[in-house]
């Protein structure tokens, strides 16, 4: 009879996610995985395959907290003001391992080797983007947003916002908390 393994699987997910978030997929070797995970190499392969196969579930982990956190923060403040706060929290956040968004450095990384994550990382982003249109949609609803707006390019334009203030708040010389604001002043002009 075959032992049941004494880990946390998704445990483990969480954790790899944040250390390839950390020190992206090149900057993340196996030994790394197996000395941060205490998992043993046969341990390692049989609980995830591979490095790629790891990261993938860790890419998927990420995107799939962020969705929910945002949805939940919608579903307490209403859309408007969940879109506006998501800025903030995201500089404020100090249990993040970085600023700067694991799906658009996983891209621009591995982008240019044509690695099959760059295009994971490129369907969570478009994801991502889908959740911000279903929200200036649902502010447009209420009425918070007026009409007039095209949700998905509003999208487009909170997202390309978001990731260069996560950018901008991993850098010393950036006042990322007005970039914050400013984003957030954008969203009550609409």
């Amino acid at each position: 009879m075959p032992r049941k393994p004494s880990y946390d699987r998704d445990a483990l997910i969480a954790q790899a996610r944040d250390i390839f978030w950390r020190q992206g997929w090149a900057g993340t070797s196996l030994k790394d995985l197996e000395n941060e995970l205490k998992l043993k190499p046969g341990s390692f392969y049989a609980a995830f395959g591979s490095k790629d196969a790891l990261y993938a579930l860790a890419l998927e982990r990420y995107a799939q907290d962020g969705v929910a956190r945002l949805t939940a923060l919608a579903d307490a403040l209403g859309a408007k003001e969940a879109l506006k706060m998501q800025p903030r929290l995201v500089i404020e956040a100090t249990e993040m391992p970085a600023k700067a968004c694991m799906l658009a450095k996983t891209y621009v990384e591995l982008r240019a080797k044509d690695h099959d994550l760059a295009a994971k990382a490129g369907e969570f982003l478009v994801e991502m983007k889908t959740c911000f249109a279903g929200l200036f949609r649902r502010a447009q609803e209420v009425g918070e947003i007026s009409p007039d707006h095209d949700a998905d390019r509003l999208a487009m334009r909170y997202q390309s916002d978001l990731l260069g203030l996560r950018l901008s708040a991993e850098r010393s010389d950036v006042d990322a908390r007005a970039i914050a604001a400013d984003i957030a002043a954008d969203i009550d002009r609409l």
